[in-house]
């Protein structure tokens, strides 16, 4: 169950990727929360920016990637500000990060056992080999594995199970908040309810919290407690997971839920978003999303809009047509 009080501030998040001749803003200073214990979601198209802002929190961003602007405040700290021995305690403590493709994110030739000890024994030396062993064998039983098979490499291990064992490498440390990439893309539709089901319980039990980013915005909604929908490096609406679901208030929020065929009822005929994403380095003068959008003014062609609390849905929404 998720608190009233933020974990993680991010203020003016401004990401730019730098080019011999050229700068293009990928994230273009977006604002978001996530609570204590609660699982937050950001989804959009490919290129949207949602794995720009992740390596950006977990202060991963590498050239040409270069944060410019803003800030992420953990309890109160600036993250962007972390001197390298702060960092060095930040990363896997306070923050760990389950990649996109993490079934294939193991070393394969070092045993799983090494590969989760090398984490545990490099930020925790007092607990020494033992320590760190015994560690390990707590997470393999908390992702339901049998610790017999530590020991064994990852070609061994199923995909699902590869994935487990990502996820327990992320748990560590008892982070407070864990970054999910797209981790359950490679895997089939009951393999990822699986772990999906897994992460619920693990979230409930150890009260850490998540930003979860995928592409199935279904899976989303039914995992996370509220969503941030990106579009072109921009927020465009915020909201609690039901209310995306039942009650979207940004066009582009809409065009994607009905972009998914609904699992039960009478069949509909779904709706493709028409185009494609503007190129970042020829934007659009106004909205981003107006020459996409069926129902664009002249006014979204020539003003951005601002992300806007609106009291009636318990939503944050960026679109002229709600003013």
């Amino acid at each position: 169950m998720c608190s009233d009080r933020a974990l993680i501030e991010v203020r003016n998040l401004t990401v730019d990727y730098v080019g011999e001749h050229s700068v293009v803003r990928a994230v273009h200073g977006i604002d978001f929360d996530i609570m204590e214990g609660e699982a937050f979601g950001l989804a959009g198209e490919s290129g949207c920016g949602k794995s720009t802002v992740a390596f950006a929190l977990a202060r991963l961003t590498r050239l040409p990637g270069l944060v410019s602007g803003g800030q992420v405040r953990l309890n109160g700290e600036d993250v962007l500000k972390f001197n390298k021995a702060r960092l060095k305690a930040y990363r896997w403590n306070e923050v760990s990060f389950v990649f996109q493709s993490a079934m294939n994110a193991l070393n394969p030739v070092i045993s799983v056992a090494e590969q989760i000890m090398d984490v545990i024994e490099t930020h925790e030396p007092s607990l020494g080999s033992d320590g760190a062993r015994a560690r390990a064998v707590e997470l393999f039983e908390l992702v339901g594995i049998p610790p017999a098979r530590l020991d064994d490499y990852p070609h061994q291990f199923s995909g699902g199970m590869r994935q487990r064992i990502c996820i327990a490498i992320a748990l560590a440390l008892k982070p407070k908040l864990i970054i999910m990439d797209e981790p359950t893309t490679a895997l089939d539709v009951v393999v990822q309810r699986d772990i999906i089901e897994q992460i619920v319980e693990l979230k409930t039990e150890l009260g850490f919290s998540v930003l979860f980013i995928t592409h199935d915005l279904g899976l989303m909604i039914e995992f996370c407690d509220r969503i941030g929908i990106m579009y072109s490096g921009e927020l465009v609406e915020v909201a609690p997971a039901e209310a995306i679901l039942t009650d979207p208030q940004h066009p582009y929020t809409r065009a994607l839920g009905n972009s998914f065929p609904p699992l039960t009822g009478a069949r509909v005929r779904l709706e493709g978003i028409s185009g494609t994403p503007p190129d970042l380095r020829s934007l659009p003068e106004g909205c981003r999303f107006a020459p996409r959008c069926p129902h664009a003014m002249e006014r979204c062609r020539l003003e951005a809009p601002e992300l806007r609390f609106y009291p009636t849905s318990q939503s944050e929404a960026a679109c002229h047509l709600l003013n």
